[in-house]
């Protein structure tokens, strides 16, 4: 039982709803619907995530991305396939033409420190890809880095961090030419109680992109 109960598959479904889709510091639409969908084995790990808005029209902003990672300890390796041409793209299993980005490939690392001090890093590269092409054509390795803390105020979780850009990164537009923070966001997540069994987890998140001299407060809620 013990050697079944080691090797069992666990699976996981949630869903955000969200007033804004924010990445990295960059909107990226608006009122959204966001599933997830994974399943994991020890330390591997299979899933889904995407995003959708509310237009419902040939126009709206779709994306959808499929990821394995490793973990162990408190390091873990991710690569991701993000496709986000949008709805009325009809490419996602053809060659990017016509301005579509096409699939992109991620690879990301990502460590935290012992609980006495639970900073978090992640470093993570795109290695593949039209979008991710100078205009020269050769491959940017867009890469965005960031630093994230936790910590709690009251009953309120809360969570600080700071990403940024190192260098000139396509994917993040034609403007992130050099050095650039992105993305500066503080958030506070809450458990709102709705029956005596189920609860659904509150959160907020302002988020300032220096780089864009953007800002966006995003409200949202999970179900799970």
């Amino acid at each position: 039982n013990t050697v079944l109960a080691q090797t069992k598959v666990e699976a996981s479904i949630s869903g955000d709803i969200v007033s804004s889709y924010v990445w990295r510091g960059f909107k990226q639409a608006g009122a959204s619907v966001q599933p997830a969908l994974s399943f994991s084995l020890k330390n591997f790990s299979i899933g889904a995530w995407a995003s959708t808005d509310f237009t419902s029209n040939e126009s709206s902003k779709k994306e959808v991305d499929f990821y394995a990672s490793y973990s162990t300890g408190n390091l873990s390796l991710t690569l991701t396939d993000y496709w986000w041409d949008g709805e009325g793209a009809y490419r996602y299993f053809s060659s990017p033409q016509d301005g579509n980005a096409g699939h992109l490939l991620e690879a990301g690392i990502a460590y935290t420190l012992p609980a006495a001090f639970p900073l978090s890093l992640s470093c993570n590269t795109f290695v593949l890809g039209e979008g991710n092409k100078k205009a020269n054509g050769n491959n940017s390795f867009s890469t965005y880095i960031e630093f994230s803390y936790p910590f709690s105020v009251s009953s309120i979780d809360m969570g600080l961090s700071a990403g940024f850009i190192p260098w000139e990164s396509a994917v993040y537009g034609s403007d992130m030419d050099s050095f650039k923070f992105t993305n500066l966001q503080l958030k506070g997540t809450k458990e709102i109680k709705i029956t005596d069994s189920f609860s659904v987890p509150l959160f907020t998140s302002i988020i300032a992109n220096p780089a864009a001299e953007d800002i966006h407060f995003v409200l949202g809620f999970t179900i799970k």
